[in-house]
């Protein structure tokens, strides 16, 4: 080993075999528990999407020991497929949490694989947290340094990164010493892929659960003596130079001080996080302004370019698409008020009410829009015209705030899985999720 060429790598290793529940303040593991019961939510709704029966189908040819639950099926396969499946189950919908650091969704790619880990080795409530926010930080720190210039040059950091904090969330959980989750990192890194080109088709949510399958054999190799390079981020042909990104050592040094699931951003609207900040700028505007919406006489939204590559589409004519239409997206929320998974239809999307408010509605790029946000222009009849911007990435809600949101979204969500009766039995057990002391029988009644 060379260390003064691995020593980047090393200080994110040294964070994650180092860091213990102790140094990790309470109100940090409510955030977790917040995050769990969102993408429980999410993983629920979408497990019977097509792609999850063909990536279960597979894993029955496959075969293998039943190690790990699927969630919502009352059955289990081997750890690396339910990692697999329930990453990508959770991703189907698109519904699930963004992180800016992390440039993407970083929950689908760690809790998978750390709830398979958990129950197969019968880990406490507090185990699987600690391990959870340690990933997170982990792979925030990692995307912070590749930034937006890795994401814009094609790669979904969902994927990329999420290869990263699942390697980091898995070796925390088994105990990994330093040299191991180091080899752990870099056997995950060597792997790291996935490209936005994939973007609308079956490989998005594949890429959430491939990540996180990743990152669980990365750990297990490692625990296993199993080699890879040391310096897999800063060294030569490594992840920074190859993959676009730099060594920020400011990065490094706030790992476990800022904590950077306080700035989670969970969906509260089915679509694209990319219409989130328009939807959310113009129905305030609306309240704030007491705007009549039949006085309204047009909208101009001026957005990221990231958000207009994300969910520009200006004619959709299905559901899906009209998860990635801002245009779509504002119309229904001032029209309906529900954004929430039944929005999302065919018949809603082509509805000629909505088909004809969206007319008023233009996009345009604003170059001094940074992430997510937007600023929304609404002009009345009168001549008067009210404006707003917000960025919802930057502007998360309070802790308490969360919880209420997220419980509500969680009963939502449950509602489309008729066979779950048992919603108020897993919002009790998530929020005390801590005092569990062994997850399986916990996790196999999922």
């Amino acid at each position: 080993m060379r260390q003064e060429q691995s020593e980047f790598s090393r200080k994110i290793a040294r964070f994650i075999a180092e860091t213990n529940h102790q140094d990790i303040p309470p109100e940090i593991y409510e955030h977790a528990k917040i995050a769990f019961l969102d993408w429980l939510g999410v993983a629920f709704a979408g497990k019977n999407d097509p792609l999850v029966k063909k990536l279960i189908q597979y894993a029955d040819l496959m075969g293998g020991n039943n190690q790990g639950t699927l969630i919502g099926r009352g059955i289990k396969k081997s750890l690396s497929q339910a990692a697999l499946i329930n990453g990508a189950a959770s991703h189907a919908l698109d519904y699930d949490d963004t992180l800016m650091a992390f440039v993407g969704h970083p929950s689908v790619t760690i809790i998978p694989s750390l709830l398979a880990l958990s129950e197969w080795k019968e880990k406490s409530g507090t185990d699987f947290l600690t391990a959870y926010i340690i990933g997170m930080e982990a792979g925030s720190a990692i995307g912070a340094c590749a930034g937006m210039a890795h994401y814009m040059h094609g790669w979904h950091s969902t994927s990329t990164i999420g290869h990263f904090a699942s390697a980091a969330a898995c070796s925390r959980l088994l105990g990994l010493t330093e040299d191991q989750t180091l080899y752990a990192l870099g056997i995950a890194g060597t792997q790291a892929c996935g490209l936005k080109i994939s973007f609308g088709t079956m490989c998005k949510p594949f890429h959430a659960g491939r990540s996180s399958q990743a990152g669980l054999m990365a750990s297990m190799l490692a625990a296993d003596g199993f080699t890879s390079a040391w310096n897999i981020l800063e060294g030569p042909q490594g992840f920074f130079q190859v993959l676009n990104g730099e060594v920020r050592e400011d990065v490094v040094k706030n790992m476990g001080k800022t904590w950077s699931i306080k700035n989670l951003a969970q969906k509260y609207h089915a679509s694209c996080h990319g219409t989130h900040s328009s939807i959310e700028a113009a129905v305030n505007l609306v309240r704030c302004e007491k705007i009549s919406i039949d006085k309204i006489k047009s909208i101009d939204i001026h957005t990221s370019q990231l958000s207009l590559d994300a969910a520009g589409k200006t004619e959709p004519k299905t559901g899906l698409e009209g998860k990635f239409s801002i245009i779509y997206c504002v119309a229904n929320a001032l029209l309906r008020g529900d954004t929430g998974m039944q929005a999302f239809t065919d018949e809603k999307v082509r509805n000629p009410e909505v088909q004809t408010f969206m007319q008023k509605i233009s996009i345009k790029l604003d170059k001094n829009m940074t992430a997510l946000g937007a600023r929304v222009d609404i002009r009345t009849d009168s001549g008067k015209t009210y404006s707003m911007v917000t960025d919802i990435l930057k502007d998360i809600p309070d802790l308490e705030a969360k919880k209420s949101k997220i419980k509500n979204k969680f009963i939502d969500l449950i509602k489309l899985v008729p066979e779950s009766k048992k919603a108020d039995e897993i919002l009790e057990k998530v929020s005390s999720l801590e005092k569990i002391g062994n997850l399986q029988p916990f996790i196999e009644q999922l």
